[in-house]
């Protein structure tokens, strides 16, 4: 039995599901249990606890038939009586609370910041609501409550501080007011609050912040905040270089190790001395089959390259693209990656996405990771061969099925782990290491020995030394012996594999596994695991659950299903994210496609993503700005896989919710072909077809494409800012026209983030900028800045830390040659050759034709 306290009183059998307590006195009996973590409680303080002052008339026997009670739940055994009393037997990972310490003590421990956040996030994610929520008003669980609620304090604390190093510091700062409002007196938690404000550039706010804790603890206390929440406070005043923003590394996207890669290390090893950058094979292919570990193998070997890649060693997923996808759309998910400057507004783009990022990175070094690409063969091989004969220096790593078959590609197979024929030898092989650890994770205290050694190679040998197979089968430990596992094993593979008939031997023994795995599931977890499969990237707790009720199961059950899933190497924790591995996903898909539920599934996962995009379009126009820039940049996936499946109407919906994230973002390219995919629909409301159009019109002139500026739209406030978004990219006397009604419309409207952004373009730039401050819109402060006249050097340097902090790098290029222009004026001519460099750095690096020119021009000006 395994038990759950942080939030409802829950017990889950070791199959995993959830096994009912009756009765209010009987859950507060096994409360008290718990909370004394095996250990022995006297019959009278049982009664005591339990009755308070009104104590049946026969208090022991009644207690004796609530213990029964108990052990009809529970088992026999469960439950022991002893001359202290009774206790509950309780390993040390039976209960979520002892999880949630070992977690915290573990990430406390961990010397790398990202394995602390992801062990952080595992040890908050166990907490469902406030611990022991049926017995909160009991006297004897109090203490417990509050030891409890301390420790996820400050695990938050812990959590927010480790992400803060890790740069997270808009998103730290917008998910801490709620904490802050809750705990206004906890000056750790407003501590990290101020840095995290500081280094998104809200300098007022942070300050503010300092005042409000003093006030309140002159008000409700008496005494004044202590030396280091003071110290911070002068710090930022002073604006100390310690406070500086911490970034993660800019040259990799690569996840962080979270487990030691078995059996590999000369396969990486060799891996790297192929695409290193010194050798001549410009592109490696590892291939093989789903399960045996191309990814892991991949990413391992990547890590310890990006030390010799000045321009980056960068991840790019493909399992999400849709196997309809052209060269085209493979070019894009790149230039996107890379952050590419392809669609600045004011730079005519290139139609030809291929050619153009063969063109960006002619003269760079980067090493670009290509993973599942067995579906997209032949459209990556459209543009890795060009890009190879074009850029000399990249390096290109990719990981499928079959080899893309392109001139200048090794391709190096990726086996399963090998389990030597040599009995003794077999023992210290690679499988049985994997195996042995897994056990050891599932059953604590699991190690080989000589009583067991034979049966862990027989399984290890029975499935091929398939990493997969392996993970999937070793939490099974939980309810089978290793002699009963290697039996069933063998019975499993005497069974008819159905689809699988006719495919690689070691493709049907992972098959097997996934079968054997998925008919122990419940039918819920069944249920749970197929709406996760339909996320091609994984997805949040949130997105999961709402797919999930959709198909039926309970809101609050959904936590409970995935950790039950995860447990049992299904599904794997990453960071917040729920992922399936490759084959499993593609497992429940086939699932699907075989019941017929594919078609409504995906329904569901596309209204989930809909509403995710029109939630997110909400808040970019305001203080949560960078929070849901964020958040869409992680779900872009997800959200590409949603257009390509939507319906008609669904995806017009879509796109219009998308295409401001789109001109953030300067995708114009995306935007542009995603508009007029979607219109190229039949059916879509009306309305929705016209606001397209419009942001086709806006989006296509931008570019240097003519477009037929008309709006037709019936909402007064949308109107207008599609009149600012059209008219503001037409330019000339007509432009003017529609900036003007624009203006004038959204006054009318009441819509002060329209106004302001149309006063920019209407040459009322001070004002448009009171307007963005007063809105927290961190874009409209940037351009309102930049169009001023005469803007003060420091209104340029805020400026430029949020631009930095959005990512948005064409504005940091502009911003950087404003400083330089300043300094110039100002006769700095050292400062000036320092800001354009950067800017010109900043350039070249994203590829921004515009902004090089700019940064050569002031350069120039320094000149004699």
């Amino acid at each position: 039995m395994r038990y759950g306290v942080l939030g409802p009183l829950v017990v889950w059998a070791d199959d995993g599901g959830a096994v009912p307590v009756p009765e209010a006195k009987v859950r507060a009996l096994l409360a008290h249990l718990l909370l004394h973590d095996g250990g022995p409680i006297s019959a009278d303080r049982l009664v005591a606890d339990l009755w308070g002052e009104a104590p049946p008339r026969r208090p022991l026997n009644a207690l004796q038939a609530k213990v029964s009670q108990l052990r009809r739940v529970l088992g026999r055994d469960e439950v022991v009586h002893q001359a202290a009393g009774y206790r509950l037997r309780l390993a040390a990972d039976d209960l979520d609370a002892h999880r949630f310490e070992q977690l915290a003590r573990r990430a406390r421990a961990a010397e790398d910041t990202q394995s602390k956040v992801t062990l952080l996030t595992d040890a908050l994610a166990l907490w469902r609501a406030a611990p022991y929520l049926d017995v909160s008003d009991a006297v004897f669980a109090r203490g417990e409550i509050a030891r409890l609620e301390e420790l996820r304090l400050s695990v938050l604390e812990d959590q927010a501080e480790a992400r803060l190093e890790l740069g997270e510091h808009a998103a730290v700062a917008a998910e801490l007011a709620d904490l802050v409002e809750r705990h206004p007196l906890r000056e750790r938690l407003r501590m990290t609050q101020m840095r995290a404000l500081y280094q998104s550039g809200r300098q007022s706010e942070a300050l503010t912040c300092f005042q409000d804790l003093r006030c309140r603890l002159d008000r409700e206390l008496g005494v004044a905040p202590g030396p280091e929440i003071t110290g911070l406070h002068d710090a930022i005043l002073r604006q100390e270089p310690r406070l500086a923003l911490v970034r993660r590394d800019p040259r990799t996207n690569l996840p962080a190790a979270v487990t030691t890669l078995i059996g590999r290390q000369d396969a990486i090893d060799e891996v790297r001395s192929l695409v290193d950058a010194g050798s001549g094979d410009r592109a490696v292919t590892l291939v093989g089959p789903g399960g045996v570990g191309k990814t892991r193998l991949a990413v391992a070997a990547a890590q310890g390259l990006v030390p010799r890649y000045p321009d980056g060693v960068w991840l790019m997923e493909f399992a999400g693209v849709s196997q309809h996808a052209t060269g085209e759309d493979i070019a894009e998910r790149i230039i996107a990656t890379l952050g590419l400057c392809d669609s600045a507004a004011s730079t005519p783009e290139p139609v030809d996405n291929v050619g153009f990022l063969c063109t960006a990175l002619k003269d760079k070094r980067p090493l670009l990771v290509l993973d599942n690409c067995e579906h997209v063969v032949e459209p990556v091989a459209c543009v890795v061969a060009p890009l190879l004969a074009a850029a000399p220096d990249v390096r290109v790593l990719v990981t499928s099925h079959e080899a893309l078959d392109i001139p200048g590609e090794t391709v190096r197979p990726v086996p399963p782990l090998r389990v030597s024929d040599d009995p003794a030898e077999a023992r210290d092989s690679a499988a049985v290491e994997l195996f042995v650890q897994r056990a050891a994770a599932a059953v604590p205290g699991f190690a080989l020995d000589e009583g067991n050694a034979d049966a862990v190679v027989t399984i290890c040998r029975r499935l091929d030394g398939i990493p997969l197979a392996l993970e999937l089968v070793a939490p099974r430990l939980r309810v089978l012996g290793l002699d009963e596992l290697a039996a069933r094993l063998d019975d499993r593979f005497t069974l008819p594999l159905g689809k699988s008939r006719g495919r690689p031997a070691r493709q049907q023994t992972l098959r097997a596994m996934i079968d054997w795995s998925w008919e122990l599931l419940s039918a819920d977890e069944r249920t749970v695991l197929s709406g996760l499969a339909v996320h091609p990237d994984g997805c949040t707790l949130p997105s999961a659950t709402t797919v999930c009720v959709g198909l039926g199961v309970a809101a609050d059950q959904v936590l409970g299903l995935v950790s039950r899933l995860v447990d049992r190497s299904l599904v794997v924790r990453d960071g917040q994210r729920f992922r399936l591995l490759e084959s499993v996903a593609a497992y429940c898909l086939d699932r699907l496609r075989e019941t017929g539920a594919l078609d409504a599934t995906r329904d569901l996962f596309v209204s989930c993503y809909l509403e995710v995009a029109r939630n997110a379009d909400k808040y970019l126009r305001g203080r949560q700005q960078p929070q849901y820039l964020r958040l869409l940049d992680t779900e872009t996936v997800n959200l590409r896989r949603a257009l390509d499946v939507a319906a008609d109407g669904q995806a017009l919906r879509l796109v219009n919710s998308l295409a401001w994230y789109w001109f953030l973002r300067g995708r114009f390219p995306e935007a542009r072909r995603s508009l007029t995919n979607a219109l190229a629909r039949s059916g879509g409301a009306r309305s929705d077809r016209a606001t397209a159009r419009a942001w086709l019109a806006g989006f296509a002139l931008r570019s240097g494409m003519p477009a037929k500026p008309r709006i037709e739209i019936d909402d007064p406030v949308l109107l207008a800012r599609m009149q600012w978004f059209v008219g503001s990219a037409l330019g000339g006397p007509e432009g003017s026209l529609m900036v003007g009604s624009s203006l004038a419309n959204t006054r009318a409207a009441g819509d002060r983030w329209g106004e302001a952004v149309a006063l920019i373009d209407a040459g009322e730039h001070e004002r448009a900028l009171e307007l963005f401050v007063e809105l927290g819109d961190h874009w409209g402060r940037l351009r309102a800045t930049r169009s001023q006249t005469t803007p003060h050097t420091g209104d340029h340097e805020a400026a430029l830390r949020i631009a930095e902090d959005l990512g948005l790098w064409t504005e940091v290029v502009e911003t950087l040659c404003c400083l330089g222009d300043d300094a110039l004026d100002g006769d700095d001519r050292g400062e000036a050759r320092k800001l354009y460099d950067r800017a010109l750095h900043v350039s070249i690096e994203h590829s921004y034709a515009r902004g090089e020119s700019l940064a050569k021009a002031g350069l120039a000006r320094i000149e004699p």
